[in-house]
């Protein structure tokens, strides 16, 4: 239907007044008895595109006025691993100290010469790659701020290096097997007698296997996997395995490449007899992934008396060995790794800690070490280390046995009453006398200061390396022992730093 009304109808009607339907920028906002001229205020300029910019409180309205931020450059994140490098980097030698004059050498003579206690020895310098390759020095130990890297003849290595003397000669001591736990505090110097004990071990011709860090195997740091499926509890761990036989092979070369296998391992087809025992090692290195059966070959072809039947030409006596670890007490808890119902796995269920805590018993057969040996293991007095109840207790009754207390007195060490221990720490560190003559039983030895002569030496050695302008006296040594603590070594070497040099 068509409108009564045409367009110039429309057009002729009259305009409304703008004020009479105000925009709507314009309405009021406030409430309805507001007094103000709102209506009348001019709004506020939109900011955008249109509006333009809305001045702020002390904002330069000129563009050149403001400053312009500089962009900043984000330094480059260094490699991977570069940083553990840096942190674990090994300095031995400091071209800036002065050469002591008539430096003796550590030798097969002067490491059982009482004569020469308190005196420094250098290290034989063939000897330092194989020190190196089992991890024996520590970054915080002090050896790059010498010439050379030498070490202090004190009482306890004296009396280390006779027993390993007498276990590798023809009198009544040899083939014993010694074990010892060695504890004390912070700055004593245990890491450095496991060091010089390593340095008597190559001398001798022995076979060192060493574990540098034991808080590195219970860390999860490294992959594990069950060991077999009927035994879905225990795991094994590869990686730290292959380690383990890249450091022996490298370090022990020259006496594993005069070894040869002279027992039938079925298990493991590319062993063949007449190999050497370094080929034998290589191969964990090589397949990661038999790493462990490669190892218990290597273990029981060391610890072998006699060769298989058909295999006597390959077999050579074979030598004692010497077995450190450092940081004891990180296998005495639960460690960081999960089983498959994410529940935490003992430190005792992973087959390479069990195998060497294992070896602290007496063996049933035979002596745990049958050609002779050494089990030295020390205790972690880091700036973290694990403090657990279990094993306190479990070092007082090794210790109370080894004065001569028996487990039936009633001064024997026992845990408190409704304190939550772990059977399996004293389990492991219950080592009753054995039936073999050769094998002794586990020891508890506290490394504590060294002597005021000792003190001496050591002092002398500081100022002879051009680290220290004293006047080396007795009452300037008592007074120093005493600020040490006693004769603590590792505060020792801190007062004697007179300056730092880095190589």
């Amino acid at each position: 239907m068509v409108s009564p009304f045409c367009w110039g109808c429309l057009t002729r009607l009259r305009p409304t007044p703008r004020t009479i339907l105000p925009s709507p920028n314009t309405v009021s906002r406030g409430p309805t008895f507001h007094t103000s001229a709102v209506l009348q205020a001019q709004a506020r300029p939109a900011s955008g595109r249109g509006g333009g910019a809305v001045a702020r409180f002390r904002q330069p309205s000129n563009a050149s006025m403001r400053k312009k931020k500089k962009p900043v450059e984000k330094a480059r994140p260094p490699p991977v691993g570069e940083r553990k490098a840096i942190r674990k980097r090994i300095v031995l030698s400091n071209p800036n100290a002065l050469e002591v004059e008539g430096l003796q050498e550590l030798s097969e003579e002067t490491m059982v010469d009482s004569r020469l206690r308190g005196t420094a020895l250098a290290l034989p310098v063939p000897m330092l790659d194989q020190l190196r390759a089992v991890q024996a020095f520590k970054p915080k130990q002090g050896w790059s701020i010498f010439r050379r890297p030498s070490t202090v003849l004190r009482r306890e290595t004296l009396e280390m290096g006779r027993l390993f003397d007498s276990i590798s000669g023809d009198g009544e001591g040899k083939g014993a097997v010694v074990k010892k736990i060695i504890d004390g505090p912070r700055k004593s110097g245990k890491s450095v007698l496991l060091l010089q004990a390593m340095a008597m071990a190559f001398m001798k011709k022995w076979v060192v296997f060493t574990i540098p860090e034991a808080q590195e195997l219970v860390s999860a740091t490294s992959s594990y996997a069950p060991l077999s499926e009927e035994k879905p509890h225990l795991y094994v761990q590869n990686e730290a395995t292959a380690a383990l036989l890249s450091r022996t092979a490298t370090a022990n070369k020259v006496v594993l490449s005069e070894l040869r296998v002279s027992l039938d391992h079925p298990t493991l087809s590319a062993v063949k007899p007449g190999m050497t025992l370094e080929d034998l090692a290589k191969l964990g290195v090589q397949d990661p992934a038999s790493a462990w059966a490669v190892f218990n070959a290597l273990w029981t072809e060391l610890t072998a008396t006699a060769a298989a039947p058909g295999l006597e030409s390959h077999f050579t006596p074979r030598p004692p060995i010497l077995v450190t670890v450092d940081g004891l007490g990180h296998w005495m808890t639960e460690s960081k790794y999960r089983d498959a119902q994410f529940n935490l796995i003992h430190s005792h269920d992973l087959v390479f800690v069990w195998h060497f805590l294992s070896l602290l018993k007496p063996g049933k057969s035979s002596p745990t070490l049958p050609n002779g040996g050494a089990l030295l293991y020390a205790t972690s007095t880091t700036m973290n280390p694990p403090y657990v109840y279990s094993f306190d207790v479990a070092l007082k009754r090794v210790a109370a046995l080894t004065a001569g207390v028996k487990s039936s007195s009633p001064s024997f060490p026992q845990a408190e009453a409704y304190s939550k221990t772990d059977p399996r720490v004293f389990a492991a560190l219950t080592s009753p006398k054995s039936e073999h003559a050769q094998e002794g039983m586990l020891q508890h030895q506290v490394l504590g200061g060294v002597t005021h002569e000792e003190a001496r030496g050591f002092m002398e050695y500081f100022a002879r390396s051009g680290l220290l302008q004293e006047t080396i006296s007795d009452e300037w040594v008592s007074e120093k022992w005493t600020l040490a603590g006693g004769g603590v070594i590792g505060e020792l070497e801190r007062i004697g730093r007179r300056l730092r040099v880095a190589a």
